[in-house]
């Protein structure tokens, strides 16, 4: 049961990734989940050697101690979202938007600790999953906060720097006008009129 949970976590992940990670603002979107896989596998890897939490099913068995579906992928993929989401919010809202993942995914990290192989807690409860959760969530928050104040200028032209769209941008007709006249050097069919 724990290598179909395992698989289904897989396929679903990278099903959900192309519409995670869109291409409006890939940058960004790659940053934050890359800075997240960091975070995820140094915390990870630390509370594993205290001895805290182990993964005994878990893909790469002999390479990894971690669970890297979680670390590398799921985890960073639920981040995005969240910086998306959240993005805009006020740190009033972000705390309640903050509780819309840490509860969910403490509640059936829970779950799957009683009743499956994928977890097990030794000196771990809930209660740690809930606060790592959203540590790391604030962490990634920050990070993007940060990001925003070195680039003041993007939030200076009054544009959503996570959901800017590239379809908003319409071409002038100049351009327009210009492009029409452009012949391209293969164009074969402009030779034989």
């Amino acid at each position: 049961m724990e290598k179909i949970l395992l698989r289904i976590l897989f396929v679903s992940s990278l099903a959900a990734a192309p519409f995670v990670l869109k291409r409006n603002n890939l940058l960004m979107y790659l940053t934050v989940f890359f800075a997240k896989c960091v975070l995820s596998i140094t915390i990870d890897s630390y509370f594993i050697k205290k001895g805290n939490i182990s993964y005994p099913v878990r893909p790469f068995t002999k390479i990894f101690d971690s669970n890297i579906l979680y670390d590398l992928l799921f985890y960073p993929l639920l981040s995005v979202i969240w910086v998306r989401w959240s993005y805009q919010s006020k740190p009033r809202e972000l705390i309640t938007k903050s509780l819309f993942f840490s509860v969910p995914m403490t509640l059936l990290q829970w779950f799957l600790e009683r009743k499956t192989d994928l977890f097990r807690w030794k000196s771990w409860t809930a209660l740690h999953t809930f606060i790592s959760i959203n540590s790391t969530l604030f962490m990634i928050r920050g990070f993007v906060g940060l990001l925003k104040r070195i680039k003041p200028d993007i939030n200076a032209r009054g544009r959503n720097f996570v959901e800017e769209r590239s379809h908003s941008k319409k071409p002038t007709p100049e351009f327009i006008a210009s492009s029409v006249n452009h012949r391209l050097p293969n164009d074969n069919y402009a030779q034989i009129q």
